[in-house]
């Protein structure tokens, strides 16, 4: 997870000080000097954050904004480089895509919400990945219309809070966000600071990502660390939270060779987009729809205790190497250890016996479904 950088060459959140007074243990991550853990250690983290809130500074994420004459010009616009419908988009809401090269590889997943004042029409709002967000910046301007332009939001800061109790956290300062079911977002106050807050996250549990004034972070982080219900959370729970909710992590799970057929996440695909392609890499991800694919990510979980990490080499029981691990770990929740990987569509279904090579060892591993804990998503009854 960490890189190896000098000090003075990692950029600083605005809540990198209340990181340090809180005793953060801080790593190079993605460019940032950021924490990896608390007091409290990536066992204690993750497991409070399923119990309660966890607050997780993402400030290292890039937030930009698509503006164009109007909504349609603007969703089409980037429709062209995402299989995901946004022309449709409603109001207010969120969506999972990815961006793609000319052979249908992820450069980068991220999330994209149309805003919810029709004011602001043909403007479409992104969070994408820290360590991808110059490639993106610098895709998404080769090309754009222009018609279209991408504007960089350096002036925000990005705190996620997630748990069953993070939205009641959150709704003591900003009683709107309780109002918000998954995937909805919306501008609102904060203790009297203008915010945007989207109902949604990376651990699977229900919570909010808050989009803040650089300035004000550190002050709505600590409002928030004050209630007993919310713990600071490093990237360590980060990992193991996401990974138990079946979720790729960018330039491990997923990246510019994969698709997203082969990677599973063919639900960032809608059925129009699906049909009618034109978007970069149609042929390729239309072709693998029709016809399956070579290779498939799928979930593994291991007998026994020993976890297997990145890297660790999947084979069949007793026989050859098919594939290898992408994302594993000891998940806490579970109670056992638990992977992902990529391995050939005919060895991916649910239940299949294979074999994760560990230290010359083979240990017992399951295809199983994901996530591998259920998701605690909140959705508004419809009416």
């Amino acid at each position: 997870m960490a890189e190896t950088v000098a000090d003075e060459d990692l950029k600083q959140t605005p809540l990198h000080d209340l990181h340090i007074e809180l005793g953060g243990k801080m790593v190079p991550f993605a460019g940032y000097s950021m924490p990896v853990q608390y007091k409290l250690g990536i066992m204690g983290e993750h497991q409070h954050t399923r119990a309660k809130a966890g607050l997780f500074d993402v400030s290292h994420m890039g937030q930009a904004v698509l503006i164009g004459p109007d909504h349609e010009t603007t969703a089409k616009a980037l429709e062209a480089l995402t299989p995901s419908n946004f022309v449709e988009l409603g109001h207010g809401r969120q969506r999972y895509t990815v961006l793609l090269n000319e052979d249908g590889g992820i450069i980068d997943d991220l999330m994209v919400t149309r805003p919810l004042d029709k004011n602001d029409d043909g403007r479409l709002l992104l969070v994408v990945n820290a360590a991808r967000k110059d490639i993106d910046y610098a895709h998404l301007r080769a090309n754009l219309p222009d018609t279209v332009k991408l504007e960089v939001a350096d002036d925000r800061a990005l705190i996620a809070v997630q748990g069953p109790e993070a939205v009641a956290a959150v709704a003591a300062h900003a009683p709107a966000a309780a109002e918000l079911g998954f995937m909805a977002a919306a501008p609102m106050e904060f203790d009297g600071i203008a915010c945007h807050i989207a109902r949604a996250g990376y651990t699977g549990e229900d919570g909010v990502e808050m989009s803040v004034p650089a300035g004000a972070a550190e002050a709505i982080a600590r409002a928030l660390l004050a209630d007993d219900r919310v713990e600071a959370i490093g990237l360590g729970a980060r990992d193991s939270l996401r990974l138990e909710a079946g979720l790729c992590l960018y330039g491990h799970d997923i990246d510019e060779t994969t698709s997203p057929v082969e990677g599973n996440i063919t639900f960032c695909m809608q059925k129009r987009r699906r049909d009618e392609g034109g978007f970069l890499g149609a042929e390729r991800i239309q072709k693998e729809l029709a016809d399956g694919t070579d290779r498939i990510r799928v979930g593994l979980r291991l007998d026994g205790k020993a976890p297997a990490r990145e890297g660790a080499e999947i084979a069949l029981p007793d026989g050859d190497v098919i594939g290898s691990l992408t994302s594993g770990g000891f998940a806490p929740t579970v109670g056992a250890p638990i992977a992902m990987g990529y391995v050939p569509a005919e060895h991916a279904s649910e239940g299949t016996q294979l074999e994760l090579i560990v230290r010359n060892r083979r240990l017992p591993a399951t295809v199983s479904a994901m996530p591998f804990v259920p998701n605690r998503y909140f959705r508004k009854p419809k009416a």
